[in-house]
């Protein structure tokens, strides 16, 4: 089960100049400021734009469904408005055949997430707007009861901190009551620099945590880890050794490095993973590609599979993911677990 928010991305090809006019880095993921919104606009009256589903949580979720395959083996919660984008939302993840028990919004529109892929790279500029009203309460519907009972693995991107702790807080407290996993992902560097008390909240429940380089040395610089987050072997160790409300599992920490190896730190032992490089004239878009990685991760996580299938069957679905535009992916799942 994931719980996040679910954002209909808005994808088109940019140039450098509209990077810099929006003032936006490459390879970056913020929370839009008033400046940002007329991007929405431009965007869209481009040629070539898309609308996909998006949202980090709802991408894992929707890409370890596809590798699972059969349907109804994923749930996932979050807020969307009562508007075309969150119609659009709801059939993405009926197709998928992701179980989605989404809290509707009617005074707010379906969140947005700019998407600005530049020579490969991707820029993410999300607009919250309903996905920001996730509220504790939709938790005790009848049907979000029954998907909190029924799942076994509970994941949420770093992003969902900004929205509801009180309501991830619910589903880590049932997660350690019944022996089950929760796994968190710190998602971007600013979730680590501006919400480190909510960041603090949710990390003891985490069995497992994911993030790429650059979050994994924001925590270290934050915290003083790792020659302040150079060395981010270190620090996966140090975030791995950290305190667990539970003491069932021990924490596996999952640092991504794109192409680079993937490094895995539990009980005071790293591991590094090779990752099978990619031709660059078969790199298409790396939007949701991390989040491909945590699908894959997780779906074999499911299957009872060793770390190491885990990270392969990540680092496969990663792969898929950057030789299409956005966080999409074939109809047919051929990876041979």
């Amino acid at each position: 089960m994931g719980m996040g928010n679910p954002l209909l991305d808005i994808s088109n090809d940019v140039t450098e100049e509209i990077l810099s006019k929006y003032d936006v880095k490459v390879d970056s993921a913020i929370l839009a400021e008033e400046k940002h919104m007329p991007i929405y606009k431009e965007l869209a009256e481009m040629s070539g734009v898309q609308y996909i589903a998006g949202g980090a949580t709802q991408n894992s979720i929707r890409v370890a469904q596809w590798m699972m395959g059969e349907a109804g083996q994923t749930a996932y919660m979050g807020c969307i408005g009562k508007d075309a984008f969150g119609e659009q939302l709801k059939g993405c993840a009926t197709s998928d055949g992701v179980l989605a028990h989404y809290m509707e919004d009617e005074a707010t529109p379906t969140g947005t997430c700019a998407v600005l892929v530049c020579k490969g790279e991707r820029s993410l500029i999300a607009n919250l707007a309903a996905a920001n009203n996730f509220k504790e309460t939709h938790l005790e519907t009848d049907l979000a009861k029954e998907i909190i009972e029924s799942s076994e693995i509970y994941y949420s991107a770093g992003f969902f901190l900004t929205v509801s702790v009180e309501s991830l807080l619910k589903v880590t407290n049932h997660a350690v009551e019944n022996n089950k996993i929760f796994c968190l992902n710190f998602s971007a560097p600013f979730i680590i620099d501006f919400f480190g008390d909510q960041v603090a909240a949710a990390l003891p429940y985490a069995d497992y945590v994911f993030c790429n380089e650059s979050e994994a040395e924001a925590y270290g610089k934050k915290h003083g880890l790792g020659d302040d987050g150079k060395d981010l072997e270190a620090v996966a160790l140090k975030v791995a050794a950290m305190p667990k409300t539970s003491g069932v599992r021990a924490r596996t920490v999952v640092f991504t490095q794109g192409s680079k190896c993937t490094i895995v730190a539990k009980e005071g032992k790293v591991t590094k993973y090779d990752v099978t490089p990619l031709g660059p004239d078969l790199l298409v878009d790396t939007n949701g590609a991390g989040d491909a990685f945590v699908g894959g991760f997780l779906a074999m996580l499911t299957k009872g599979a060793d770390i190491a299938k885990c990270v392969d069957a990540g680092h496969w679905a990663a792969s898929v993911i950057i030789q299409r535009s956005g966080c999409t992916f074939p109809e047919a799942c051929d990876y041979k677990a």
